[in-house]
């Protein structure tokens, strides 16, 4: 499975070449039944859903990069141009092939939009500083959480802040809405 930056690019490099399409045979190690399948446009349609939601379901609508947008625009002010230079991804479903350059790509499109409608407003004034997005992927981006989760772990106060079995008995799912982990941040 890999992302591709146009949907529409993608069905007709695909509709003019039949080799892109493929065929799986194997036999069901339990059952010794035989199965086949063909693969052809599920192979870019599959990882479409973060970009294009409503294509799959119309109770979610709002792609990925509108999203990692409004989670920017809802921190503060003199934090979001650093943040748009460092959106750094994590996690198994953003290890396919060219999610980044997509993100990136769509993140840039929606910011651009803004700042030229910002210019606009401003009666030809050029922005002072521009947003620069940069959407990074690097070689612990499978198993980032659960670095990031082993490193917080590790840290001698983590005990004083971690929730004890008794605390949930008493308080309920309501204990992580509380945590003395963000104090530290």
């Amino acid at each position: 499975c890999y992302v591709c930056p146009d949907m529409v690019k993608e069905y007709k490099k695909w509709d003019t070449d039949a080799s892109k399409f493929s065929s799986l045979d194997w036999i069901d190690s339990k059952t010794k039944k035989h199965y086949k399948i063909d693969v052809g446009y599920e192979r870019f349609l599959g990882p479409e859903i973060f970009f294009n939601p409503e294509i799959f379901s119309s109770d979610y609508t709002v792609p990925l990069p509108r999203l990692v947008d409004q989670c920017i625009q809802s921190s503060p002010i003199d934090c979001r141009l650093r943040l748009y230079n460092n959106v750094v991804l994590s996690g198994g479903s953003t290890m396919f092939q060219y999610f980044h350059r997509r993100l990136q790509k769509d993140l840039k499109e929606i910011v651009k939009k803004r700042q030229d409608l910002h210019e606009s407003r401003a009666k030809g004034l050029e922005l002072k500083r521009k947003a620069n997005v940069k959407v990074i992927s690097h070689s612990m981006q499978r198993f980032a959480v659960w670095f990031g989760g082993s490193m917080l772990a590790s840290m001698p106060q983590f005990g004083s802040m971690a929730h004890s079995k008794e605390k949930y008995d008493e308080i309920g799912p309501r204990v992580a809405r509380y945590s003395d982990v963000l104090k530290l941040l």
